[in-house]
């Protein structure tokens, strides 16, 4: 996803980061061999002022993730978009569980055969595997 900075020099920049990453995606979508990863983001964004000592559940990490992971999913279409946990290094910050809960948040309205490609069937063509599964 070209996950964005939002720290350091972009810190209190959240909008304009957003927008300047929005147009770079889009236009990376415009490549029709391109599938974008859903993953390796933030949770608990630089902007988060609530207890960081408790950590984060799937309703949590599904709201700090929603809009950039609809961005993705809009441009690409479900077909080119594939989620990914980013594991082990994804644990410093939620549990396994908590990251593929947040993700079926995230695509509680999609169709199934959306939710197919989401899960798995993006991976597959992305990685030629289509036969093995």
């Amino acid at each position: 996803m070209g996950s964005p900075i939002l720290g350091g020099p972009y810190r209190g920049k959240s909008d304009e980061v957003f927008k300047d990453w929005k147009a770079a995606i889009i236009q990376v979508s415009r490549r029709q061999n391109v599938f974008v990863k859903l993953g390796a983001l933030p949770i608990r964004m630089p902007s988060f002022g609530g207890d960081r000592s408790v950590p984060p559940g799937s309703e949590e990490v599904a709201a700090a993730w929603r809009p950039w992971m609809e961005t993705c999913i809009e441009a690409f279409g479900p077909t080119r978009s594939m989620y990914e946990s980013n594991f082990p290094v994804q644990k410093r910050w939620c549990s396994y569980q908590v990251c593929w809960n947040a993700f079926k948040r995230i695509s509680a309205s999609a169709s199934a055969s959306e939710k197919a490609d989401l899960f798995a069937g993006a991976a597959a063509r992305a990685y030629r595997l289509e036969n093995v599964l």
